[in-house]
C-alpha cells in the first residue's frame, strides 16, 4: 500500500464542513489502518490564521511553495471562493496543484475555481445548489448536474454538491482507492451512513 498525501485548501470564509469532513474520513481510514494509508494536511496562502465561515479559526500546516507533494488535492468551499476568483496568486496554485495531483476533490462551491479555470468547460460537475447559476455565468459551457450528490467531471477531477456532500465523496474515493471493506470501517467508526 503506499501511502497517499492528501492536501486541503482552506481560504477566508471557507465552510469548514467542506475541509473538515474529507479531513475527517481521510483522517480515520489513515488512523484505522496503522497511518499507512493517507497524511492529510491543510495548506493556506499562507500560514496565517484562517477564519473560516461563522468564525471557527484554523491554521494552516502550510503555505504556498512549502507544501508536501499533494497526490490528491480537496479544494473546499464557501463565501469565501468568490474572493479568489480575482486573486491570481491562487488561481495559479490551484491550477498547477491540480496539474500534479493524482486526483482532484472540488466540494460544494470551490467548482467556482475550476470553473473559472476553464476546468469544467463540456465536462459534468455539481455544486452547492445555490451556486449553480453563478457557475452558469463563470463557464457558460459547463454541464449541471444539480440531480447528483457528486460526479467524476474528468479522469483527475471529482466535484460535489454542497457542504456535507463532500463526505459522500470522500468515501467514494476511498472504496475506489482501497475498497469497500475499509471504507466501510471508516464509516462504522464514524457511526456514518454510506451512499449505497
Amino acid at each position: 500500500m503506499i501511502k497517499k498525501t492528501v492536501g486541503i485548501f482552506i481560504f477566508d470564509d471557507a465552510e469548514v464542513l467542506d475541509f473538515a469532513g474529507p479531513f475527517e474520513v481521510f483522517s480515520v481510514t489513515s488512523q484505522l489502518n496503522n497511518y499507512e494509508t493517507h497524511h492529510v494536511f491543510t495548506v493556506g496562502k499562507s500560514t496565517n490564521v484562517v477564519r473560516a465561515v461563522n468564525g471557527l479559526k484554523v491554521v494552516p500546516d502550510f503555505q504556498f511553495g512549502d507544501h508536501p507533494a499533494i497526490d490528491i488535492l480537496i479544494l473546499a468551499g464557501g463565501q469565501g471562493t468568490r474572493a479568489l476568483l480575482t486573486d491570481a496568486e491562487t488561481l495559479n496554485w490551484v491550477q498547477e496543484t491540480i496539474r500534479k495531483a493524482e486526483l482532484t476533490l472540488s466540494i460544494c462551491s470551490a467548482a467556482r475555481l475550476l470553473g473559472k479555470l476553464g476546468l469544467l468547460d463540456q465536462k459534468p460537475f455539481c455544486t452547492h445548489h445555490e451556486v449553480y447559476n453563478h457557475i452558469n455565468e463563470i463557464a457558460p459551457l459547463a454541464i449541471a448536474q444539480p440531480d447528483k450528490r457528486f460526479v467524476r467531471s474528468s479522469e483527475k477531477l471529482y466535484t460535489s454538491s454542497g457542504i456535507s456532500a463532500g463526505i459522500d465523496l470522500s468515501f467514494h474515493v476511498i472504496e475506489q482507492m482501497l475498497g469497500k471493506i475499509l471504507a466501510e470501517r471508516t464509516a462504522r467508526y464514524m457511526e456514518y451512513r454510506m451512499l449505497q
